[in-house]
């Protein structure tokens, strides 16, 4: 594992979910959305990202095999995702990363927005981009990185590279994208954590061995 440049200024600074989402009622009750850019246009992605929510917060259902791999992380972790409200992969999927963490007492979500932290967003570029959301696990104690997720499941990400490279109009690649994701109800998310939280275990208990070691 190496050192994050995320540091406990950093996480000091980040906001729970329950504070994001307050925040987003209150930019959306002036018109505006996080950032710099309060256009029309990104000031509507973000009211039709609360309803994604929502709706992301009354559906989504844990399946009981990521429960009980949850139930037994036995390493206290931060997972510091970098958001933004007008992004459309963040309101399909931080909800359900918001009930899979919720489902460890050893987990605890921070939430960074993106253009106030590119320091740290320039660490973890997608394909040269600066794709979100973009989760970074870190083991709580040491701020050690265990690993990253991010921005859209699998599938999800194909779709997009393949309507980028066929040219495919950005409402219409949304419009695939966000009918992948009302199928979908994070089905995928929850796969791809199971591996994750697999992976991310195993690294915590070698680190805490080599750490009894010495």
């Amino acid at each position: 594992m190496t050192k994050s440049p995320i540091t406990q200024q950093h996480l000091v600074r980040a906001m729970t979910y329950t504070q994001y989402r307050e925040l987003i009622d209150q930019l959306l009750a002036e018109n505006k959305t996080t950032g710099d850019n309060h256009s029309e246009s990104l000031v509507e992605y973000t009211r039709m990202n609360m309803h994604r929510m929502r709706r992301m917060e009354k559906s989504t259902r844990l399946d009981d095999e990521l429960v009980q791999l949850l139930l037994h992380v036995e390493t206290k972790m931060i997972w510091v995702v970098l958001t933004e409200a007008w992004c459309g992969d963040a309101a399909q999927n931080i909800p359900a990363i918001m009930k899979i963490a919720d489902a460890s007492p050893l987990i605890e979500v921070k939430l960074l927005l993106r253009d106030e932290h590119l320091d740290i967003m320039d660490q973890y570029l997608t394909n040269g981009g600066r794709s979100i959301p973009k989760l970074i696990a870190l083991k709580a104690d040491t701020l050690e990185e265990l690993g990253t997720w991010g921005p859209r499941p699998e599938p999800a990400q194909e779709l997009v590279l393949k309507a980028k490279k066929e040219e495919v109009p950005f409402k219409e690649m949304a419009e695939q994208l966000h009918g992948w994701y009302g199928k979908d109800r994070s089905r995928t998310l929850q796969q791809e954590f199971k591996q994750l939280i697999r992976q991310w275990a195993r690294l915590a208990a070698e680190q805490n061995a080599s750490v009894k070691r010495y």
